[in-house]
């Protein structure tokens, strides 16, 4: 009787241990791999009115490979049109401004992805409209769910002209922000 209870004690033991174990996987995370789920690009800005942000996120799949020769670039197509300014009028500004028609898709590629203390840095190229914007040792801010980049681009730098609306009383300063996204 007394074998019976310690066998039923100790199944129930090994039982209840084992049904709260993890695979050991998630202890031992790669800290040299980062898995991207999706990418957002945020342009923000001011105008003689108020700042302005339009948003383009989409799923993209990619892993990251630190300290390997194996990969570590990123590369995607961003759609001009996916661009969501908060209304239609300023949907359609953008489009017209970056020459959508024309130039309907941007590439963004991240290579050379480092760490950098708790951060990480990385060579930016943009290529919008036809041109090529490309930075080096740019910031990756690392945080739990993302990391982020932020870089300060003129309209002039891209050979595009600031809008301008209602015969100038609405301006869009030249300076403008390019806020990227990469969610973990």
């Amino acid at each position: 009787m007394k074998q019976k209870i310690v066998l039923i004690v100790m199944g129930l033991t090994l039982f209840i241990l084992l049904g709260n174990a993890r695979p050991i996987a998630l202890f031992d995370a790669d800290s040299n791999i980062i898995i991207i789920k999706r990418l957002e690009i945020e342009i923000l800005g001011h105008s003689s009115v108020g700042k302005y942000k339009c948003v383009n996120s989409h799923p993209y799949k990619d892993t990251i490979y630190l300290n390997s020769k194996t990969k570590n670039r990123l590369k995607s197509k961003i759609s001009m049109n996916n661009f969501e300014c908060g209304n239609r009028t300023m949907n359609k500004d953008l489009r017209n401004t970056v020459k959508a028609t024309q130039f309907p898709k941007s590439t963004v590629t991240i290579t050379n992805i480092k760490p950098s203390g708790t951060d990480y840095k990385c060579s930016l190229n943009f290529h919008i409209t036809d041109k090529n914007l490309s930075y080096k040792d740019l910031v990756l801010k690392n945080t739990k769910e993302s990391l982020e980049g932020i870089v300060t681009v003129k309209f002039t730098d891209i050979g595009l002209e600031p809008p301008v609306k209602m015969g100038g009383l609405i301006k869009v300063k030249d300076k403008f922000v390019i806020h990227f996204i990469l969610f973990k």
